[in-house]
């Protein structure tokens, strides 16, 4: 009989280490499919709640806040597109230029939680920043990723334009800052069990499999 297990994704639309922390759990939870029985939802979490509305270039961004050469940050950019490639995710790094606030993509988010359709947009958000290059900060494409995983354009825009979820939103982020999540991902297994960082696919499977096991 499968196990049924809950996870907390605690992670930023900004955050490309998030993204094959994703990538790897899934594809740890299609090796567990029959043992596992898992429940995933999506938690806020800003690497950057301070950042303006135009963003920053993202190398300037790297260097300010982690003291990282050019050379640095193109090392880890690469690091990261051949995780992302050996993942089945495309990073294209060229079009990622800049980095953004991505507080209303939080927001959007949190409705599409209510409306059964968060995976799906998450997925579709790291696909349009990552991939696409798109500005996860601008309306109009939050509402063109809305529509494409079938979220209503109308409610989503009407979301965007005003303040719903915010308080709901930064409750959330506060509270996983209180319990000591301050980078992402943190994956948190039934309220318990934190697995940081984007681990392999080994050690997820490694990790539910025991966890489902002793639940």
């Amino acid at each position: 009989m499968k196990k049924q297990i809950r996870i907390d994704f605690v992670s930023d639309v900004s955050c490309p280490w998030c993204v094959i922390g994703l990538q790897s759990l899934q594809t740890a939870l299609t090796q567990l499919d029959g043992e596992v029985d898992a429940i995933l939802a999506f938690q806020p979490f800003e690497l950057n709640p301070d950042m303006a509305k135009q963003g920053e270039d993202i190398t300037e961004h790297l260097n300010h806040k982690y003291g990282a050469t050019p050379e640095q940050a193109a090392q880890a950019r690469e690091n990261i597109r051949a995780r992302g490639e050996a993942l089945g995710f495309t990073f294209n790094m060229d079009k990622r230029g800049r980095i953004y606030n991505t507080f209303n993509a939080h927001r959007l988010l949190h409705w599409a939680h209510l409306e059964g359709r968060q995976r799906a947009l998450k997925e579709a958000l790291f696909k349009a920043y990552f991939t696409d290059g798109e500005n996860p900060s601008d309306t109009d494409l939050l509402v063109r990723v809305a529509a494409s995983v079938g979220l209503d354009v109308a409610r989503a825009r009407a979301i965007l334009e005003s303040d719903e979820f915010a308080q709901e939103v930064r409750a959330q982020e506060q509270f996983y800052l209180r319990n000591g999540i301050h980078s992402v991902p943190a994956i948190i297994i039934n309220e318990r069990h934190l697995i940081s960082g984007g681990q392999p696919p080994e050690v997820f499977e490694e990790a539910l499999r025991r966890i489902a096991t002793q639940a």
